[in-house]
């Protein structure tokens, strides 16, 4: 196997940035992981589904890392002694399989879940790694998360708010970093004024920028 691709897929609820993934894997004929990782990581390591379902996307409990600033836990083996399902323990038993996913795949599309953090420090070899952030104003999302989720105004404002509040602390916890940051992505899209088909090429052409481009599957290097 040559050169290997992740697509991380770092997103803002109402973006549309999960549908871009999933429409994307499926033309690129790759795997699209979401929630997916959560069944995967469950059956590896032995350990419910519910308690991985329960800390997803959620920042850990451990005070330390929230009181003292750009501190956050160790990239290292989960303890398979002691409190297993700990938060911090889970998040590496996952950070485990997204490296795994990683090195197994020839391409895949990898949404959320710190996987551009986790992916650059583990530095694998003959990984091109592309960290895309998908964001939208306001307005936008709020239509979205309507027409997705089938609720009103007022539920769909609830639901953004509080579910990029979870997503913005949970990668604070666990990397140091503000999710916020562009400088932490290789490719920021705002989607207010561009439908998702559009935001998917735009991806598509930074892969092609980047000297490459995923045809069924497969990874191929594009000649100058």
């Amino acid at each position: 196997m040559g050169k290997r691709i992740v697509i991380t897929i770092g997103r803002q609820y109402g973006s549309g940035g999960r549908i871009t993934g999933k429409n994307l894997a499926s033309e690129m004929g790759i795997h699209f992981y979401d929630e997916e990782i959560l069944k995967l990581t469950s059956e590896k390591s032995a350990i419910g589904e519910t308690y991985f379902r329960l800390a997803d996307e959620k920042a850990g409990n451990n005070l330390l890392y929230r009181i003292v600033d750009h501190l956050k836990p160790q990239m290292k083996k989960p303890s398979l002694a002691g409190n297993v399902v700990s938060p911090d323990n889970l998040f590496l038993f996952q950070s485990e399989m997204i490296c795994r996913l990683a090195r197994e795949e020839e391409a895949c599309i990898i949404a959320g879940r710190c996987a551009d953090y986790i992916l650059y420090e583990a530095n694998q070899l003959d990984l091109v790694l592309i960290r895309v952030f998908v964001y939208a104003d306001m307005p936008t999302k709020i239509q979205r998360v309507m027409d997705v989720d089938t609720v009103n105004v007022k539920e769909a404002v609830r639901r953004i708010q509080k579910i990029d509040k979870e997503r913005k602390e949970y990668y604070s916890y666990y990397t140091g970093k503000d999710w916020m940051d562009m400088t932490n992505y290789d490719l920021a899209i705002n989607t207010s004024d561009i439908d998702l088909e559009q935001t998917a090429k735009i991806i598509k052409d930074y892969i092609r920028l980047k000297g490459y481009q995923i045809v069924d599957g497969k990874v191929e290097e594009l000649t100058q």
